[in-house]
């Protein structure tokens, strides 16, 4: 099986290289990403996955056309990329599989069924007490709270695959397709989609006014630019966050939920990257660098940890605002 993951992204230096290596170690092959207009560094780790064979990069600028460019990428996962099934997704959305890999969710698929869900959950802010998302993020809304606010980020979703179809149209949000071809499998989810809509007060201002003016005026999109024009956002970010006290209270009452599943996952890939590099250098004294070249022909987890570590370094390149080579 060959899977394919096709997302949007715009300025998500701060999660974008975990998105991607995270999903290559979960059994995907290939990522298309349409990058719209990023400016922070984001394209630079774009491109340090395509130099490698593991993505390709479709830039745009100007107006968001999602659901034209979503199902661009998806007919291009079918007609170039061989593609057997297709994820749809964003740059701050992570599939976890129930159990096994992602090929194995979507391997025990019946034949006759060619779209299928995950189930998102959403993951709320935590106190900033480590620079990590994923360390510090293991809280969730529990998916049986009922959201009826129109301007929570919060509201119940899922996201699509598919097989592949040369004709397909993703939808807004890549919640829903359109295919003639491929028959829906509903009210079976074969992965949780964890969602980290807000990651910091930055963040969360410059996601919302690039969104409030997109082509879906989603309602906390709307709250935040209109609590920007106030001087509220800080009160509004600070109103969103789940301290330790708020958080049991959640917990007792079953509307919030600790998560560890990605975290342990970033965890695994670290604790593997560092064994490899202790088992290849030895006592010959070689750096990290040197043996991140010298294995990359031996095994996928080490390829995947030089990239991590060339991104890492580029991401240091940025914020010291050195030109990325």
């Amino acid at each position: 099986m060959r899977l394919v993951l096709a997302m949007m992204v715009r300025d998500e230096i701060d999660i974008v290289g975990q998105q991607i290596a995270y999903h290559l170690d979960a059994g995907v092959d290939f990522v298309i990403a349409t990058d719209h207009d990023s400016r922070d560094g984001t394209s630079e780790v774009l491109e340090a996955f395509a130099r490698d064979g593991y993505a390709l990069r479709i830039p745009r600028s100007g107006k968001m056309y999602e659901s034209a460019w979503r199902s661009h990428m998806a007919r291009l996962a079918a007609t170039e990329c061989a593609a057997d099934w297709v994820i749809n997704t964003d740059a701050d959305e992570f599939w976890i599989p129930r159990d096994g890999s992602l090929k194995d969710v979507l391997a025990a698929v019946p034949e006759r069924f060619g779209v299928v869900w995950g189930l998102t959950r959403h993951f709320v802010p935590r106190p900033e007490d480590d620079p990590a998302f994923a360390e510090r993020m293991t809280v969730r809304v529990a998916s049986a709270v009922p959201i009826n606010d129109p301007t929570s980020p919060y509201r119940p979703h899922a996201k699509v695959a598919h097989r592949p179809d040369p004709e397909i149209v993703v939808r807004y949000g890549a919640h829903f397709v359109s295919s003639s071809r491929l028959a829906p499998l509903s009210d079976w989810y074969v992965a949780d989609v964890f969602h980290f809509p807000y990651r910091s007060v930055d963040q969360y201002l410059r996601k919302s006014l690039r969104q409030a003016h997109a082509e879906w005026q989603l309602g906390q999109y709307v709250k935040a630019f209109h609590a920007n024009k106030e001087g509220r956002v800080a009160d509004v970010f600070s109103s969103m966050i789940v301290d330790d006290e708020a958080l049991e209270r959640g917990r007792s009452t079953g509307a919030l939920v600790v998560d560890t599943r990605l975290r342990d996952a970033l965890r695994r890939m670290g604790a593997r990257q560092a064994a490899q590099i202790e088992r290849v250098q030895g006592d010959d004294g070689n750096d990290d660098h040197m043996v991140g070249a010298a294995t990359l022909r031996d095994a996928d987890v080490v390829r995947l940890s030089r990239r991590l570590d060339d991104l890492n370094a580029r991401v240091a390149a940025v914020e010291r605002g050195e030109r990325s080579s």
